[in-house]
């Protein structure tokens, strides 16, 4: 009798042994932070387990622990990508649950002015996971491009520069198709309507605003540069923008040429965008403008200038003019002082 109860106490005592050890395993703090109390682990698509360890093997106390409560809960078999916000001191049931539940953070995917779609992609994917050159091999996709109206040189007009909340796991598919969204939400009726009255359509103020952005990064400019070529293209004036052919150059690099100054040999480029050979804008945006270039066509200056040159006395602007005479004179001063820099391209 007493050698059974001695038994009975020891496996009681092995009981309560292993049950603290499992309950220490599932409840007790594992995550553990350094310096703050939340940290940022991204899953990505297709990543296994044990790539999801090694993402939180630097927030875990004891990772063993983690895969055996992983384990348990079979997380190896319902792992959900995206950028996860764990907290310190949480559990390994904690922190299990929340990943399972697929609760990941939202991204707040901020892209401005950009030369290109290319640029426009670069800057993209470096804040969620889809690849630049997925993001571009969808945007030009022959069906994608078909089915919305769109060419290869008119599709960088979807891209509306802002402030997106997305996910971090977001494709290029899905981003993409948030881009055409905005864009058909960006065109309301209101904005239709004055593109209407100054008779252009939104697709044209999407080209226009984008040389405008190349002219100056002086948002006080905008609207004087852009009635300038409202005043050629009303008076059927070839447009003789700078920027249009340094586009096409660029472009035919596949944007691996970066020119500064433009050649006499350059104007005589065959190509589209040349617009001192072709009249009217060219056939799609030569960069994705700001929100705010496109509403300075919509509401541009109405003045008489019809020429424009880069300052010399206040670097940074344009210096206007209304007769080629003292367009001449500005340009000649721009000449010299581009020599004087030793600019040569």
């Amino acid at each position: 009798m007493k050698k059974t109860l001695t038994i009975t106490g020891i496996l009681f005592v092995l009981g309560l042994g292993v049950g603290a050890y499992f309950y220490n395993r599932l409840y007790m703090p594992n995550v553990e932070i350094n310096g703050s109390d939340k940290a940022f682990v991204y899953i990505s698509s297709n990543a296994n387990f044990e790539e999801v360890v090694d993402s939180l093997k630097p927030y875990l106390g004891s990772v063993s622990s983690f895969k055996q409560v992983a384990e348990l809960k079979k997380y190896p078999k319902l792992i959900k990508s995206g950028k996860y916000e764990i907290k310190n001191n949480w559990s390994n049931v904690e922190l299990v649950n929340f990943l399972r539940l697929g609760n990941q953070s939202e991204v707040k995917l901020v892209f401005n002015y950009a030369n290109s779609i290319e640029d426009m992609a670069g800057k993209v994917s470096k804040q969620i996971s889809a690849d630049s050159l997925e993001i571009l091999e969808y945007v030009y996709n022959a069906d994608f491009l078909k089915t919305n109206s769109f060419t290869k040189e008119s599709v960088p007009a979807i891209f509306i520069p802002n402030t997106y909340n997305v996910y971090w796991n977001t494709s290029a598919e899905t981003f993409v198709n948030r881009m055409l969204k905005e864009y058909r939400k960006f065109w309301t009726k209101k904005r239709i309507d004055r593109a209407k009255q100054i008779k252009l359509t939104p697709m044209e103020v999407s080209i226009l605003a984008s040389i405008v952005q190349k002219e100056t990064a002086k948002k006080s400019e905008r609207k004087v540069i852009a009635g300038l070529y409202m005043n050629r293209l009303n008076n059927n004036w070839r447009m003789e923008s700078c920027p249009t052919v340094l586009y096409a150059i660029e472009k035919e690099s596949n944007f691996t040429i970066k020119r500064n100054r433009l050649l006499y040999e350059d104007l005589q480029m065959v190509t589209p965008y040349n617009t001192y050979k072709n009249s009217g804008l060219p056939p799609g945006p030569i960069s994705i403008p700001e929100i705010d270039a496109i509403d300075a066509v919509l509401h541009y200056e109405k003045n008489s200038y019809f020429y424009m040159n880069a300052s010399v006395d206040n670097p940074g602007y344009n210096v206007f003019s209304k007769s080629l005479r003292q367009h001449n004179i500005n340009a000649k001063k721009y000449q010299a002082w581009l020599n004087k820099q030793n600019i040569k391209k």
